[in-house]
């Protein structure tokens, strides 16, 4: 591990994380990132040029301690992982999970160290708020793990006054995701326009999270849309928050373009 290594995408000191959703390094911008031929694995190389990466995988199923403490070992200090809590407690169980299995994942992250980030809560589409079990899943999580938590709500029921509320008091941030889910046009946003769907609940943390658009997961974003993404994010680190900005264009890897260029337009 590069122990020395400077994390550049903490942009003039302030609290900005940029990065993908995994950590792989399309060829087009393989000489950009760097380290090729350096013997250094894809996850050391990525780490040259970005401060963060979100792990998916989680989602589908567990890995082993080994794995979790390899990718840690492997990213400079200040280098930080988010992690998609499993499908088993936000979509099969509609977090109605018990507390045995909601205590075995945060176990089991646990090995990143202080390499880990934020917790991505991402719930299912036909998933609607439901006060009882949105409150005391969250109060559960809160007796389990101290640390950051963003939710990707994709559902209406979850943009409203009341479930913003919920998520300040148990200091969980709401994603601003791209492109918005079908039906959805928070209060007071243009629908259809960049950063339509502002970040919300705790203003601690801010969790932008791309998917590409107008093709999810394939399309890159235009000057435009980055421009405008690079003025919310800068804004809302002035303001005090840390701010996390992740690509999930993965598809096609535009991604990796996307972040590099945002980290030029942040200077």
């Amino acid at each position: 591990m590069r122990s020395g290594t400077r994390v550049p995408c903490h942009v003039r000191g302030k609290q900005i994380r940029i990065g993908t959703a995994g950590w792989s390094i399309p060829r087009e911008h393989a000489a950009r990132v760097g380290g090729e031929g350096s013997g250094e694995s894809h996850l050391q190389r990525y780490a040259r040029v970005c401060s963060c990466a979100e792990i998916n995988s989680r989602f589908y199923r567990p890995h082993q301690e080994s794995t979790w403490r390899r990718w840690a070992e492997s990213v400079p200090a200040g280098f930080q992982f988010a992690v998609k809590m499993p499908k088993a407690i936000t979509h099969e169980a509609e977090l109605g999970c018990g507390r045995a299995e909601l205590a075995e994942f945060f176990a089991e992250i646990g090995a990143l160290g202080d390499r880990l980030g934020p917790v991505l809560v991402q719930l299912a589409p036909s998933l609607e708020y439901k006060p009882e079990r949105a409150k005391a899943f969250l109060a559960m999580l809160r007796e389990l793990h101290a640390g950051g938590v963003v939710v990707e709500a994709r559902h209406a029921s979850w943009f409203s006054t009341e479930v913003e509320a919920l998520l300040q008091e148990y200091r969980v941030a709401r994603v601003a995701a791209d492109p918005l889910p079908k039906g959805i046009a928070p209060e007071g946003t243009a629908k259809g326009s960049a950063m339509a769907a502002p970040p919300g609940g705790w203003e601690g943390l801010v969790y932008y999270r791309l998917h590409g658009s107008p093709r999810i997961y394939y399309s890159a974003y235009d000057e435009a849309y980055l421009a405008q993404l690079a003025s919310a994010v800068k804004a809302r680190a002035d303001e005090g928050a840390e701010v996390w900005c992740v690509f999930d264009n993965t598809a096609s890897g535009a991604a990796m373009g996307d972040a590099l260029r945002l980290m030029e337009m942040l200077g």
